[in-house]
């Protein structure tokens, strides 16, 4: 028996039936990046192993654990982008985008690849709707990034998300922060007992707030603040923020554990969370990255942007029951009997669908209660009907699916026919 093949493991077929979930995410998507007056910008699917290595940060999971990094044919170390935000710098820079004017708004909609194990709303080929804006360094363009999130989750149905948000300083205040950190689990190393803690405890203390392990949640619950170890400069930032977001009226929740999972990230983090239990319920976040472009090898630039999960979108869109409600579109099946039918049938669908109507036709060779009921399968909301009769008659048996009744048209008049049925609904 031949080998029946299945989609790799972490990835999914997008099929026809939740098409609409993916072309209703992204016309939300550009809809509000065109409000905020962001352009798109696509990246490749790979790149240069060493930008994430630098970019992301090289003791972080994805870097470590997760990238698909390998060596091409030429020779070159390779890595299917596993985060929006890095590659996007890289254009910024190689394309002289700093030259314009600043800051740049950018947005974009890609898959991305992270060897991870798959569960519900996780998958190793993912998609992400992701923004960044870069050049400014107010905290009012951190304001308007969360806007930004917080206005497409609601355009999007999802208005039951809460924002959380925390600031973990910048390189003039976290090494002092880091050491507070360190010397409060250095006391506590034998009530570690996650291995991946005690590894990062030495090589990146602040992932330790990260981890997702109920057994270290009563550590993480007794860590420091970095909120109450911000400079002068970043503490103001963090009040203006604050403010800003109460003036547009978005409401959030301070987590003092927030800290993300990539090293470029400088004061304001955040995410939005719908009201589920679970590490992977965090639907978009994002954060400011002022030394990301500077350590790719440009001057010192400030950024922020966000990623959100189209798969986990998808998840609690269903969950509401959005989209459960919008009206099929105009779905014709022309049926036919016999050869000369089939004949005059072809350019009555084709002058359909210059009408802008959706036109399938009939099945060939099958009786009309069979094609009548593939009519059903496919989600048609009508049928033009032909045989011999319609023929000697020169009409059209037009018939409505859901109501069950049917009427003569002339041939040229179904697709006016099809409009004026529509307007009296």
């Amino acid at each position: 028996m031949p080998q029946q093949f299945q989609a790799p493991r972490g990835t999914s077929d997008v099929l026809p039936e939740d098409q609409k979930y993916w072309r209703y995410i992204q016309a939300k998507a550009e809809e509000t990046a065109a409000r905020f007056g962001y352009e798109r910008i696509d990246t490749p699917m790979f790149e240069d192993a060493k930008l994430f290595v630098r970019g992301v940060g090289e003791t972080t999971d994805i870097v470590e654990k997760e990238t698909y990094t390998f060596e091409d044919r030429g020779g070159d170390m390779v890595t299917l982008r596993p985060e929006g935000t890095a590659p996007v710098c890289r254009a910024y820079l190689e394309h002289g985008m700093q030259n314009l004017p600043q800051p740049l708004r950018l947005y974009y909609i890609l898959p991305m690849f992270r060897y991870e194990r798959p569960q519900a709303g996780r998958f190793r080929q993912f998609h992400q709707v992701g923004m960044e804006a870069i050049g400014d360094p107010g905290a009012s363009i951190d304001a308007e990034v969360i806007e930004f999130g917080w206005r497409l989750l609601r355009a999007l149905g999802l208005n039951d998300i809460a924002l959380v948000l925390n600031s973990i300083g910048d390189p003039n205040c976290r090494p002092a922060y880091l050491r507070r950190l360190k010397e409060y689990y250095q006391g506590r190393v034998g009530e570690m007992v996650h291995q991946d803690c005690k590894r990062r405890l030495e090589r990146n203390p602040l992932r330790l707030l990260d981890c997702k392990q109920e057994a270290c949640r009563p550590l993480i619950a007794g860590a420091p603040n970095s909120i109450d170890n911000l400079c002068a400069e970043c503490a103001a930032h963090w009040e203006k923020l604050k403010t800003h977001l109460a003036a547009i009226g978005i409401s959030y929740t301070i987590d003092n554990r927030l800290v993300r999972g990539l090293d470029y990230y400088t004061r304001t983090v955040f995410e939005f969370i719908p009201p589920v239990a679970g590490s992977q319920s965090t639907i978009l976040a994002g954060g400011r990255y002022d030394g990301l472009i500077q350590e790719l090898g440009g001057k010192p630039t400030p950024g922020i942007g966000f990623g959100m999960g189209i798969e986990r979108i998808i998840l609690n869109l269903k969950r509401v029951g959005a989209l459960s409600e919008v009206k099929p579109q105009t779905k014709v099946l022309v049926a036919h009997m016999g050869e000369a039918a089939m004949q005059a049938a072809m350019p009555i669908a084709s002058g359909l669908r210059d009408s802008g109507i959706t036109a399938v036709l009939g099945p060939a060779g099958r009786s009309l209660k069979s094609q009548l009921r593939y009519a059903q399968s496919i989600g048609a909301t009508h049928a033009a009907i032909l045989g011999d009769e319609e023929l000697a008659k020169g009409v059209v048996v037009l018939k409505d699916l859901s109501l069950g009744e049917q009427r003569e048209v002339e041939p040229s008049g179904v697709a006016s026919a099809l409009e004026a049925a529509k307007q009296a609904v």
